[in-house]
C-alpha cells in the first residue's frame, strides 16, 4: 500500500526560529485516554446549551430567531481563544497552560450557571467559549508526544473524546434540566472539571519540548504566515469550515422541531439523541489510522458522500424518530472521519508549529460551527425544518465539489513513501 505523505513546500519568514524537535516517548493508550476524557469534559461545556435553547430563551425573554446567538457567542469567542491562547503552546510550558486554563474555565461555568440577567449569562457563555481551546492545547500536546507512525491514531483516539463530549453534552444536559433546571448543568460541570483538573495535575507529563524564540505578537503573526504558505492547511481548513456549518445546523436547531407538536419531548428525550451521534464519533476514530496508512483522501471522499446522503433521512424526521437517528449516525461519522483526517494530514507539516498548525485549523471550525448555528435557527424560524434540511445538504453538497476540485492541488504536495 502507498503511503502519502504532507510536505511542505516553502518555508517560514526568516522572524520565525526552528529549533529541533527532541524525540520523547510514545504516548501511552492509557494517557491518549485520560486525554481524550478531559477534552470532552472542556469542550462539552459550549454545547450544553444547544438542547436548552428553548428553557434559555422563555427565561430570559428571547426569541426563537435569536436564539442561536447563545451558540454563537460561545462559538465566536472560541475562534478568538484559538486565536489568542492556542499557539502559546508553541511558546510557554503546556502543562501550565492547562492546568491554568481549567481552573479559569472552573470560575466562568459558576458564573454562567448563577446569571441573574441576559448579559450575565452572554459574558459567562463568552468566558466559557474563550477558555474551552484548552481541549486544542491537549491535542497539540497529544500529537507532539505520539510516535509519527501512529500520531493519526492518537489524534484519532483524543479527537474521539472531543466529539463524543460534544455529543453526551445533550444528553447531560438534558437529563440534568428536567432533575434541577438549566442552571444545574453549568453548576456541576463546574465541580466535574475542577475533578479532571486535579487529575490532570498530578499524572499530565511534564513538557520539556523545545520553544520557539519568538514575542508574543509575532508568534501570532507568524499563523498568518502558515495560511498563506501552507496550501495543506488552506485546503483542509476551507473543508473543515464546511462540514462544521452543516454540524452545527443539525445540533442547534433539531431541538426546535422535537420540542413542539407533534413529538413535545422532554429535554432528556431530545439530549438522548446525541447517543446516536456517538455511534457515529466511534466509528470515525478509525480515519486517523486510515491517514497513517495513507488512504485520507478516499477516507474523505466516502465520507463526504455520506454527509451528502445523511440529509435524506434527517429530512424525514416528521415521520420517522428512527431515520432521524440513523440519518445523525451517518452525518456525526461522515464529518468526524473528515474532522480527524484533515488534522492527521495537517500534523505531518511543520511539527515545531503544531500549536499554530491546530489553532489555524480550528478557527475554520469555529466559525463554520457559529455559521450554522446562526442561519439554521433563523432559517427554522422561517421556513421550517424542511429548509434547514435544504440548507444543510446544499452545504453538504458544495464541500463534496470543493474537495473534487482542490483534490489534485492536494496532491500536488504530496509524494509517495516509495520516492522518498
Amino acid at each position: 500500500m502507498v503511503k502519502e505523505k504532507i510536505i511542505s513546500i516553502e518555508h517560514l519568514d526568516m522572524e520565525t526560529t526552528h529549533l529541533p524537535i527532541k524525540p520523547r516517548s510514545t504516548m501511552t493508550r492509557y494517557m491518549a485516554l485520560l486525554f481524550a476524557i478531559a477534552c470532552g469534559m472542556a469542550v462539552a461545556n459550549i454545547y450544553f446549551a444547544q438542547p436548552l435553547l428553548d428553557s434559555l430563551a422563555s427565561e430570559f425573554g428571547i426569541t426563537y430567531s435569536s436564539i442561536g446567538m447563545v451558540i454563537t457567542i460561545t462559538q465566536l469567542c472560541y475562534a478568538l481563544g484559538l486565536l489568542l491562547i492556542v499557539p502559546l503552546g508553541d511558546l510557554l510550558n503546556r502543562r501550565r497552560l492547562i492546568i491554568g486554563q481549567m481552573l479559569l474555565s472552573v470560575l466562568s461555568l459558576i458564573l454562567v450557571g448563577i446569571a441573574p440577567i441576559v448579559t450575565v449569562l452572554f459574558i459567562g457563555l463568552a468566558v466559557v467559549g474563550l477558555l474551552a481551546v484548552v481541549t486544542q492545547v491537549l491535542v497539540a500536546f497529544a500529537a507532539t508526544w505520539a510516535a509519527p507512525e501512529e500520531r493519526g491514531r492518537i489524534v484519532g483516539l483524543v479527537q474521539s473524546g472531543i466529539v463524543i463530549g460534544i455529543l453526551l453534552a445533550r444528553t447531560f444536559a438534558g437529563v440534568l434540566t428536567d432533575l434541577a433546571g438549566w442552571r444545574s448543568v453549568y453548576l456541576v460541570s463546574a465541580i466535574m472539571m475542577l475533578i479532571i483538573t486535579g487529575v490532570l495535575f498530578r499524572i499530565l507529563p511534564g513538557d520539556d519540548s523545545e520553544r520557539e524564540s519568538l514575542s508574543y505578537a509575532n508568534l501570532l503573526r507568524s499563523m498568518f504566515t502558515l495560511f498563506r504558505q501552507e496550501r495543506i492547511l488552506r485546503i483542509r481548513g476551507i473543508l473543515a469550515l464546511l462540514i462544521f456549518i452543516v454540524f452545527g445546523t443539525l445540533w442547534t436547531s433539531l431541538v426546535l422541531p422535537l420540542s413542539t407538536t407533534p413529538f413535545s419531548l422532554s429535554h432528556t428525550a431530545i439530549g438522548a439523541f446525541g447517543l446516536a451521534g456517538v455511534a457515529g464519533a466511534l466509528g470515525a476514530a478509525r480515519a486517523g489510522s486510515l491517514a497513517d496508512r495513507g488512504l485520507g483522501q478516499f477516507t474523505t471522499c466516502i465520507a463526504l458522500v455520506l454527509l451528502l446522503v445523511s440529509w435524506f433521512f434527517i429530512g424525514l424526521v416528521k415521520h420517522s424518530l428512527i431515520a432521524l437517528v440513523i440519518g445523525i449516525i451517518i452525518l456525526d461519522l461522515s464529518v468526524q472521519a473528515v474532522h480527524v483526517t484533515n488534522q492527521s494530514m495537517i500534523f505531518t507539516v511543520r511539527p515545531e508549529a503544531r500549536s499554530r498548525l491546530t489553532a489555524a485549523y480550528m478557527i475554520f471550525y469555529s466559525i463554520g460551527s457559529a455559521t450554522g448555528s446562526i442561519v439554521s435557527t433563523s432559517i427554522y424560524a422561517n421556513d421550517g425544518w424542511i429548509g434547514v434540511c435544504l440548507f444543510g445538504a446544499s452545504v453538504s453538497a458544495i464541500a463534496l465539489l470543493y474537495w473534487i476540485i482542490t483534490y489534485r492541488l492536494t496532491e500536488q504536495i504530496t509524494v509517495k513513501s516509495d520516492l522518498t
